[in-house]
């Protein structure tokens, strides 16, 4: 596992295979506004079936979550003042969680499949971000 850090804030962190363990493990703090972790378990394991209470959650940011099916690219993260900080390759089975800052994507490989999931509600692009400058 890979934490992206400026000045004290996470920004991002990659998840590759090798950092699949046994048990549930979350990447996550409990204060982001996306939860992400990773189940590891044996067949004939059960979890007890629930439902999740209704909770009120204010976001104020969207936080992103991709999982590369297929293929591979590359991710540059940014910080909150629009530098480049890093570049991040990932492969199938890879997982990226953006929870500030800056990101951009070059798909690396023909037939590229990537899972994108975010927190919503979505307000529309012209809301939700802002294209910047210095990429």
């Amino acid at each position: 596992m890979r934490i992206i850090e400026h000045n004290g804030l996470r920004l991002a962190v990659h998840l590759t295979k090798s950092d699949r363990q046994q048990g549930l493990n979350f990447y996550s703090d409990d204060g982001d506004f996306v939860q992400v972790g990773i189940w590891g378990y044996q067949k004939g394991k059960s979890l007890q079936a629930h439902i999740h209470n209704e909770v009120r959650r204010d976001s104020d940011r969207t936080q992103e979550v991709i999982y590369v099916i297929q293929g591979s690219a590359k991710s540059t993260i940014y910080t909150e003042d629009e530098q480049l900080l890093e570049e991040v390759t990932l492969e199938a089975g890879d997982v990226l969680i953006l929870l500030r800052g800056g990101h951009g994507y070059e798909i690396l490989d023909n037939d590229t499949y990537i899972l994108e999931v975010k927190n919503g509600p979505y307000p529309g692009a012209e809301v939700d971000r802002r294209r910047l400058r210095s990429a």
